[in-house]
Parts: C-alpha cells; sequence; structure tokens
C-alpha cells in the first residue's frame, strides 16, 4: 500500500484571522449603532434613576436643599455635574466596550469589531479619541467610500471589521485578545 502524500495545512492564528476581515460597510456601522442607542438608553435611564434617588438622599439629609425648584427633575436639569456624569456613563459604555472586547452590544449583533491593525484591542485612551472624533456618528459618512476607515477610525488609528462567524462565536471571551488563544 502507498502511503498518501498528506500536507500538512497550518491554520492561521486568531491575530491572522483578525487582520484578514474586510472592513466594515456604512450601513452594517449604522445597524451597530441604533442597536447600540437602545442599550445606551436604557443605561442612561438606570443612571438617572440613580441620581434621582441620591438626590433624594441628599435632600433628606439636608445637604442640598430642594425648595427653589418644582421636583428633583427640575433641579437635575439644571446641573452641570448632571449632564457630566451623564456624559460619563457614555464614554464608560464605549470606553469599556471598544477598549475590552473590540465589541459593543450592537457590534457583536452585526458581527463588528474595532481593533488595530495587527487585530489587538484597541486601548482607553484609542477609545477616547474615538469617540470624541465622531461627532455623534457622523465621521461614518467616511465609510460610504470602498474599503474607508471612518473619520474616527483614522483619528484613533485603529479599524472597525466584519468578523466571519467562526471568530464572532468564538467563546474564549478573555478580552477577546488573539494572546488567549494558546491559554
Amino acid at each position: 500500500m502507498a502511503k498518501r502524500n498528506q500536507k500538512k495545512v497550518t491554520k492561521p492564528t486568531l491575530q491572522e484571522q483578525y487582520q484578514s476581515c474586510p472592513r466594515a460597510n456604512f450601513f452594517k456601522r449604522l445597524g451597530a449603532y441604533i442597536y447600540d442607542l437602545f442599550a445606551l438608553a436604557a443605561l442612561l435611564m438606570l443612571a438617572v434613576v440613580f441620581a434621582i434617588l441620591v438626590t433624594i438622599i441628599a435632600d433628606k439629609t439636608g445637604l442640598i436643599n430642594l425648595d427653589a425648584y418644582k421636583d428633583t427633575a427640575e433641579y437635575l436639569s439644571h446641573s452641570g455635574l448632571f449632564a457630566a456624569y451623564l456624559a460619563l456613563v457614555i464614554v464608560a459604555f464605549y470606553g469599556y466596550f471598544w477598549s475590552k472586547g473590540g465589541q459593543t452590544i450592537g457590534m457583536k449583533a452585526w458581527r463588528l469589531r474595532v481593533q488595530n491593525s495587527d487585530g489587538s484591542n484597541i486601548s482607553f485612551t484609542q477609545a477616547l479619541i474615538r469617540l470624541a472624533t465622531s461627532a455623534f456618528g457622523l465621521g461614518n459618512i467616511m465609510a460610504f467610500f470602498e474599503n474607508r476607515n471612518a473619520f474616527q477610525d483614522l483619528w484613533a488609528e485603529c479599524e472597525v471589521v466584519v468578523l466571519t462567524k467562526e471568530l464572532s462565536n468564538w467563546k474564549g471571551f478573555k478580552g477577546m485578545a488573539f494572546m488567549d488563544q494558546d491559554k
């Protein structure tokens, strides 16, 4: 019997698989953005409830005085600190998900991932730059052009790619970094 001449096929590493993914177009980004708006709205509702509870407790203990206001909502609507708190919640949401897993909830649903060109997760600083330069999503208009990064991706030196089904279903969720595959 003759032995078959079998070639050993090497499977690409996770890093190489991430690097080979195509960039996301405008419509996939828009779908993920809409999903994220729902998730973010729910998170902001919880943040507002927490702020109202803290304000009511502060009023009852005498730390603040709400007599000049119609209700707690009017007090919070005039507070710059409350607006900064809500902005911090938004920054924390995107910064955490982009830097830890490369995906928000909406990006996971649309199989998108924000990453560096080598396939690694972006840093929190890159996430802040990306958020600050996104112009509330208008920076994605540049993604209409084929194989183009959005404005915020150029500034943050990262890219948003469309994952394959295999990469999207990968269960090693230790930050989804390619370094975790050998462990």
